[in-house]
């Protein structure tokens, strides 16, 4: 009896130390990125049917993240997508100030993100993160539900810090410190036409 005891006791130890029996642990995303490079598309009055606001899209990538030749996103971290930035009919560059997280459609708002279905298509629309794992498996797309972002400038350099939640409940945070090039898509993109990102997202 007492060398079977021994055994089994053997046989725990073994099971274990192989991990046999023990849960995966969770998957772990970036949750307060550092992004090093971005820019900003002016759109103008996009939504000058009833909105007579300018509106900004604002894009914010890690320095792991690079376009390639054809416009494709390339790398593995994350880029910020902060679709529609509501700013005052004056402004034409993004102003200094805090931006909360809301469907207003008031300067110095950002519309949440949220899906939308066009000819049975679903498209994602307003803030949103998207992650890009080595694990290509892992890599996702997460919307922003709550929250605000504040920028603050000196010289030609912004500043940006994001307090954001996402929809699943996860507080996300992060930092922007450089230029944020400015491009003038409202004389190219047709009011309340689908805009289509810039850089291709895979």
């Amino acid at each position: 009896m007492k060398m079977l005891k021994i055994l089994l006791f053997c046989l725990v130890l073994v099971f274990t130390s192989c991990g046999i029996g023990q849960p995966n642990p969770t998957y772990v995303y970036n949750t307060n990125p550092n992004y090093t490079w971005g820019f900003a598309d002016f759109y103008g009055a996009y939504y000058a049917n009833y909105n007579k606001n300018n509106v900004i899209s604002l894009s914010l990538f890690s320095d792991s993240l690079k376009i390639d030749d054809l416009g494709n996103l390339t790398g593995v971290g994350q880029s910020l997508f902060l679709e529609d930035v509501f700013v005052e009919p004056k402004d034409t560059l993004l102003p200094v100030g805090t931006y909360s997280v809301n469907n207003t459609g008031l300067p110095f708002t950002v519309s949440s993100g949220r899906n939308d279905t066009i000819d049975n298509v679903i498209y994602p629309i307003g803030a949103r993160i998207s992650y890009y794992e080595l694990n290509a498996a892992k890599s996702k797309m997460q919307l922003i539900s709550s929250g605000s972002f504040t920028v603050t400038q000196s010289g030609s350099v912004y500043n940006i810090v994001c307090d954001f939640k996402t929809t699943d409940s996860i507080l996300l945070k992060g930092t922007f410190s450089a230029k944020l090039p400015t491009y003038n898509q409202s004389i190219v993109v047709p009011k309340s036409v689908r805009r289509n990102n810039l850089v291709y997202l895979k």
